[in-house]
């Protein structure tokens, strides 16, 4: 016992003598026996923090773990919130849960701890796509949401994604009045766990009909997925809830062609075939990619197990096929909605479009061109889903999304849609094919029209204490002496985001950023590149994006030029002494 700190036993001892089950007691009691002091330690050194989005971490017994007893606090701080809030009001709520292992347990918990406060719940009886959540929450009316997921984090992860009245993630100050309800609880005695009756009801096939309903209504080219019906579109849900609506949105928009990955067709929170069920990642694809190359695909597509970030592969001009990065696809998709809404004739000049200050400014030139509005919110889809919600009445919605590789196309829901995002990539590959192309042939001429934009995103960790004081640091010398010169361009502008203030570095002129404010910043340099410096706010790391270009005359020079512009990013990374 004496290597445990004394606050950490003490956290023990509360949950051994609390009111908690004899199979968690039992579980914190075996590890005592086998003196798995470092485990204990991590799972009971603090409690896990509620964020801005929710929970997110190891599932396990302790207070900095997932489990039935973090997910009920975090339950009755909601509801807690929800009851001041509303104190008027029938509250509702809705509650939906991915394929990880326990999700289906903790929504049940989620629901009961809701159920026990008087709030009525509408529960999904079944495993769905984080989208169809925040479709579902607008509209049922419901003040707010919960989805149990850890997105693309590894199957020994779970989290609770918290959601409010307009089907977004909490943004200030609602987001802060949330984590101070939450912190405030306690003690397990403090949650309501035991239902009250007929405050459930059970959602099913009729939402997912009335989601797929509308988004079938969004489809700008029917006419050219009816010629390229028989489109080869291979997909993997990659063992996630995207096999629940994916292959039905692919098929009323209209594509007969679409060949599953068998193998990862089956929800499985353990996510067998994979190493991470990331679609960022290319191992995760790799199955897939096999499919593609077996039945000769136009298109490959693959989605996280929650169905709110997607991935794709397409052939380029050899026949092989190459992974698109989340920059790329979400270039390539607000081209294609440009394109399309302007040859059907639909702009009244109220259209919008939406990205983050990190996602590539290729989608503000494309905008430009178009003569589109385009606005740039802070990191995170809360902040676009924010935006969406204060123009609802005055302005319209085409399409936005953030290089993390989530989208969202009309705005039926307020997160990162890859439901909605599949069946507009898969639209999107009908329409160019139609047109005698190819989605990279039409990468390929975005770049020779606007210029050739790469993006980077370089992380670096540093663990522990001293880690996130260096960090900090880091990003105190880049606030108050910013670089001169990266990759050989001079810097000409620092936008800080903390401070909210944007520097012209050659005239001194100071003019105010209008977003809330984050601790990140941007250098700009005469050349046009863009360089974000970002501390991660869930992982010990700092994250630099970076964003470079150049003009692009010829498609034969892409290869060349895109490693010119590697060269270019090493040279930037190394001039910030990373």
């Amino acid at each position: 016992m004496q290597e445990l700190e004394p606050s950490v036993l003490n956290k023990i001892n509360e949950w051994l003598q609390g009111s908690y089950d004899s199979e968690t007691k039992q579980q914190i009691q075996t590890l005592l026996d086998e003196k798995s002091f470092t485990e204990l330690t991590d799972s009971f050194y603090k409690d896990l923090e509620f964020g801005t989005g929710g929970l997110r971490g190891l599932m396990g017994p302790g207070s900095n773990r997932i489990n039935k007893y973090t997910i009920g606090s975090a339950t009755q701080g909601l509801a807690n919130f929800l009851k001041k809030t509303y104190p008027e009001e029938q509250i509702k709520v809705a509650i939906a849960h991915d394929c990880r292992n326990n999700s289906a347990l903790f929504a049940e918990i989620t629901a009961d701890v809701f159920a026990a406060n008087g709030i009525y719940v509408y529960f999904f009886k079944e495993l769905r796509p984080t989208p169809e959540l925040s479709f579902a929450i607008r509209e049922l009316g419901c003040k707010s949401g919960v989805m149990l997921t850890a997105s693309h984090n590894p199957k020994e992860y779970n989290g609770y994604k918290a959601y409010g009245y307009d089907g977004g993630q909490f943004v200030s100050p609602a987001d802060t009045d949330v984590m101070t309800e939450v912190s405030a609880i306690k003690s397990i005695d403090d949650v309501k766990f035991i239902p009250l009756p007929k405050h459930l009801e059970l959602l099913g096939e009729e939402m997912d009909e009335l989601y797929l309903s509308k988004i079938i209504k969004l489809s700008i080219s029917p006419d050219a997925i009816a010629k390229q019906r028989d489109l080869k579109i291979v997909y993997s849900p990659i063992h996630g809830t995207g096999i629940t609506l994916i292959p039905k949105a692919l098929a009323l928009f209209g594509f007969t062609n679409v060949h599953l990955v068998e193998k990862q067709v089956k929800p499985d929170g353990n996510f067998p075939t994979v190493i991470y069920p990331n679609p960022e990642e290319k191992e995760a694809l790799t199955l897939a990619l096999e499919k593609g190359a077996e039945v000769d695909a136009d298109l490959i597509m693959a989605t996280d197990p929650d169905a709110d970030r997607i991935g794709i592969a397409i052939k380029n001009n050899d026949g092989e096929f190459i992974l698109l990065n989340g920059n790329q696809t979400g270039s390539l998709l607000i081209n294609y909605l440009l394109t399309a809404w302007a040859q059907k004739g639909l702009f009244t000049g109220k259209e919008y479009i939406v990205k983050t200050i990190v996602t590539s400014y290729l989608i503000d030139e494309i905008a430009k061109a178009k003569n589109v509005e385009c606005y740039n919110t802070l990191t995170g889809f809360k902040y676009i889903g924010e935006l969406i919600t204060r123009f609802k009445d005055a302005k319209v919605f085409i399409g936005g999304g953030e290089e993390s590789y989530g989208y969202l196309i009309g705005d039926l829901v307020r997160d990162k849609d890859a439901v909605v995002s599949a069946a507009f990539i898969a639209e999107m590959t009908a329409f160019y094919k139609n047109n005698g192309s190819s989605l990279y042939n039409a990468l390929l001429d975005m770049y020779l029209q606007y210029g050739l934009y790469k993006e980077k995103l370089v992380s670096v960790t540093k663990k522990g204490k001293t880690g996130a004081e260096e960090i900090k640091a880091m990003m105190e010398r880049f606030r108050n002496t910013p670089p001169t010169s990266l990759g050989g361009s001079n810097v000409i502008t620092l936008k800080d985001y903390e401070l909210s203030v944007q520097t012209d570095l050659i005239t001194g002129i100071k003019t105010s950023i209008d977003l809330p404010t984050s601790d990140v910043l941007q250098f700009v340099t005469q050349d046009g590149s863009i360089i974000s410096a970002r501390p991660s706010g869930t992982e010990p790391k700092i994250k630099f994006y970076c964003s470079v270009k150049m003009p692009l005359q010829d498609k034969l020079a892409y290869e060349q030029k895109s490693k010119e512009l590697d060269v270019k990013v090493d040279a930037i990374m190394s001039d910030l002494g990373v």
